[in-house]
């Protein structure tokens, strides 16, 4: 009973967190990390009321999968050892330290601050914002680490929660396209004409709708894949496809389509061409071998059934933003070269997580109207308010995590439906480290929370199926 109303918890953020404006209000990552806690709480309270799934047996069920070929031990304490010395980084840039101390630290955080005469010096400029950032972290690494030591999330478990996924990415395609195509343009109840200029569904931006989609669509056509090889026992050919598909297969297809379609009318010219990309890179891993194909003919299809459709709506307004790409990456490069100078100034321990709208304006060299809010790069950004240490950190991290997901996947069988999922989950991973170059992806909690899912997810499968 508690594994089922864990995951029902699970569904109800995964739909939450992206229907609610993506989760960017203060009301709704607060209530996405109360979520979190309150499933953290429940499975603790799960762990020390049942004496099979107590810390010694958790133990013993490591050295069993470690035993049969995958060390999840090692895999734990890299992971844990990684993120408690990001954590510890974030607290130490909230922590009141003495001025030499942040002398040696952070020597123009103490210039600054000395003219302010202060009793104690942060090395955050805002620390209260930096709090507020580390509660977010701690939150997402706390409901990562579950899901990896969840024993009721099997193969069965995953599908249904890539469902509801797959559900939420249809949901918020349709419901964009009505807003943008009716000419109501309305975001849930708010009144957003000057927003609602390209299909963004419940997002307020549309680079954090494409941001979601990209992440959305690779895992649906992964689950589409593994139920095909699962039903047929292997890839076939596009005429055996054809004749043998089933409803519920025709509707995941059809789906996607208008997912990408939705993508495409987004008109995120990063969000697109990180389409394109992901796309080449499905058809590529997701051909069979068994036919000597060099290509997927079902992915392929599918796209381009997509920009066909894309093209007889028309796609003018799209196509006109690629035209404009060479202000716009002028734009960025300013921002980008202005951020560099964060990151010289202030290298190791950064200006504090969170504080690089109260910090850029002292770099800004350029006249823009508004507020500069992100650098539009995740990287850069990362890099200037948690320095090259907490940026090396999550680096390495990212990379581990990848290594052992590539190398885990491979090993599973091209007849095995788990190797669909995690390709597909892979791409969409990858795709949203590559728009996030020129965009804001990780800092929308929706997506950062979906990020989180799926990396969880890529690992569970690999680590299951080889065991």
């Amino acid at each position: 009973m508690v594994d089922v109303i864990l995951l029902l918890l699970i569904s109800s953020l995964l739909i939450f967190t992206p229907i609610a404006f993506g989760s960017v209000e203060l009301w709704a990552y607060s209530l996405m990390e109360l979520g979190i806690l309150l499933i953290l709480v429940l499975w603790a309270i799960h762990q020390m009321i049942r004496p099979t799934l107590s810390s010694s047996s958790m133990g013993l069920e490591l050295r069993s999968e470690s035993s049969r070929g995958v060390d999840r031990t090692l895999n734990l304490k890299v992971i844990l050892i990684f993120l408690f010395l990001f954590h510890a980084l974030l607290l130490f840039q909230i922590l009141p330290l003495p001025g030499k101390v942040l002398r040696v630290c952070s020597p123009n955080t103490y210039t600054l601050r000395l003219d302010l005469t202060p009793s104690t010096f942060f090395i955050s400029f805002f620390p209260f914002v930096t709090r507020i950032e580390f509660f977010k972290w701690l939150t997402l690494s706390g409901f990562f680490l579950f899901l990896l030591s969840w024993r009721g999330l099997g193969q069965k478990r995953i599908e249904k929660l890539i469902l509801v996924i797959f559900f939420v990415g249809l949901f918020e395609s349709l419901y964009g396209m009505f807003e943008f195509f009716s000419g109501h343009k309305h975001i849930l109840h708010l009144r957003m004409e000057h927003l609602v200029s390209a299909v963004t569904g419940t997002f307020i931006n549309r680079n954090a709708f494409a941001g979601y989609l990209l992440m959305v669509i690779p895992l649906s056509l992964g689950y589409l894949f593994s139920k095909e090889v699962h039903r047929s026992g292997g890839l076939l050919g596009w005429r055996h496809h054809l004749s043998s598909l089933d409803g519920r297969t025709l509707l995941i297809a059809f789906g996607i389509i208008l997912m990408i379609l939705s993508l495409l009318f987004s008109a995120s010219r990063m969000g697109i061409v990180s389409l394109l990309l992901s796309f080449s890179l499905i058809s590529f891993l997701f051909r069979n071998r068994e036919e000597g194909r060099t290509l997927s003919k079902s992915s392929v299809l599918i796209l381009g059934l997509a920009l066909l459709w894309a093209a007889w709506i028309g796609l003018d307004t799209v196509i006109s933003r690629f035209f404009a790409v060479t202000e716009s990456f002028e734009d960025r490069w300013r921002l980008w070269a202005n951020t560099l100078q964060i990151i010289r100034d202030y290298p190791l321990f950064g200006t504090g997580l969170g504080t690089f709208t109260q910090i850029f304006p002292m770099y800004r060299s350029f006249h823009i109207r508004g507020l500069i809010t992100h650098a539009e790069n995740d990287f850069l950004q990362l890099m200037a308010e948690a320095g090259l240490i907490g940026a090396g950190l999550l680096g390495l991290l990212f990379l581990y995590l990848l290594y052992r997901g590539v190398a885990e996947i491979r090993k599973l069988s091209p007849r095995d439906p788990a190797r669909y999922i995690g390709m597909g989950g892979l791409v969409g991973i990858l795709a949203l480290m590559f728009h996030s170059l020129v965009e804001r992806n990780i800092q929308i909690p929706a997506n950062a929370f979906l990020y989180t899912f799926i990396v969880s997810v890529i690992l569970k499968i690999s680590t299951r199926q080889t065991r």
